[in-house]
């Protein structure tokens, strides 16, 4: 497999995304959830093409997107979307809040899973809800897995929702389809809606494929939404398209009952992005996931030669790093003394959940090997 080479570290400083502007420029900036590979061809060319033809009004709707991303489910993911049954918004938090309001309660209880990706609090606040905790079980030595008797216990105290992260940010997981259909089982019993975010879905490794939550039975479509994109998996976070599926009659109850806002709230460049991602980047994407795969296991290799108190567990999905910093003494909150010390930007573990990111820290690899070996030298040298 041919790889995709990231952007050397000369040009990346010229790009004004966030990553490339919260910092200063002695700092590697590896804390944003943006990949340093050059744009997919395909999207570049209907990009410059919509320029030229002054192509810059509103969104026409979103089938041409759902169709686009519905051939592309079915032949990578596995999973038969229908587009009928898909709304398009703006992005992957907007789709939830809109979901959650529909399906919950000021005050209502809504679940997430620490160690998260940290706005899923702020999405359930947003909403109206109260966040109810039910950290992962296991760890970096034996693997992670969803607390099934913990979630039990907060649907039967009063939960009406959960925010599932499918593949799980940070500590890149697939939760498996055994658990999957565990978790819509119970959240058939308790009368409980499943959001599921699975905009990293197609960053999972081909060995570990990721399980699309309203593939694995009746109840989870019954019970579950599905909230997608294709910008994580290419790069596109900026252009602003998302999508949320259903696939029961209570599920499109749910989206008939969004205002019409929410999918004029997609760009007309997200949506042209979009198709050109899932209908003719797929060559491109499988360059990234090899590029991936490499830097994976090039972070393992650094991390035992130079920081061999670090504990890291290669994930199956995402291109997110979950690091237990605790054995080099830097408090709390690892990342604030990388950042002084170091010049090395990482993602503070707190943020993901105080009571199980104490110590740890998140660090983005989808960067050039350089960077990366040059991050951890600079770690190591700051001990």
């Amino acid at each position: 497999m041919q790889r995709i080479a990231a952007d050397p570290i000369d040009v990346l400083r010229t790009r004004t995304s966030a990553k490339w502007r919260a910092f200063p420029p002695d700092v590697l900036p590896l804390p944003v959830a943006e990949m340093d590979y050059p744009l997919a061809e395909p999207i570049a060319h209907a990009l410059h093409a919509a320029i030229e033809r002054s192509d810059t009004g509103y969104a026409a709707g979103g089938h041409h997107v759902a169709e686009s991303f519905q051939a592309f489910a079915a032949a990578r993911l596995g999973w038969d979307v229908d587009p009928a049954r898909t709304t398009c918004t703006a992005d992957v938090s907007m789709g939830i809040v809109e979901v959650l309001r529909r399906v919950t309660d000021p005050g209502d209880g809504i679940v997430i899973t620490p160690p998260v990706y940290p706005p899923f609090s702020a999405l359930v606040a947003e909403a109206g809800g109260t966040v109810v905790e039910v950290p992962m079980r296991g760890g970096i030595d034996e693997g992670w897995s969803l607390d099934l008797a913990g979630l039990e216990a907060a649907f039967a105290a009063g939960a009406r929702a959960m925010v599932l992260c499918n593949p799980h940010n940070p500590i890149g997981i697939n939760p498996t389809p055994v658990e999957l259909a565990a978790l819509a089982d119970l959240a058939a019993r308790f009368g409980v809606t499943i959001v599921a975010d699975e905009v990293h879905g197609p960053l999972a490794r081909p060995a570990s494929p990721y399980t699309p939550f309203l593939t694995v039975s009746d109840a989870a479509r019954e019970w579950g939404v599905a909230v997608t994109a294709a910008t994580k998996a290419f790069n596109i976070a900026g252009l602003k398209a998302a999508l949320i599926v259903t696939a029961s009659a209570r599920g499109d109850a749910v989206r008939a009952a969004m205002p019409e806002e929410v999918s004029w709230r997609m760009s007309q460049f997200g949506a042209i992005a979009t198709v050109a991602a899932f209908r003719e980047s797929g060559h491109w994407l499988d360059g990234v996931l090899a590029s991936l795969d490499d830097n994976r296991r090039l972070l393992a290799d650094l991390l035992a030669d130079e920081l061999p108190g670090v504990r890291y567990r290669m994930p199956d999905a995402t291109y997110l790093a979950w690091l237990d910093l605790s054995a080099l003494g830097w408090g709390d909150d690892p990342a604030v003394y990388a950042l002084e010390h170091a010049r090395v930007a990482l993602t503070s573990g707190p943020d993901f959940g105080a009571s199980v990111g104490r110590g740890h820290a998140r660090l983005n690899f989808a960067c050039t090997p350089e960077v990366l070996a040059e991050a951890v030298m600079r770690l190591a040298e700051a001990r």
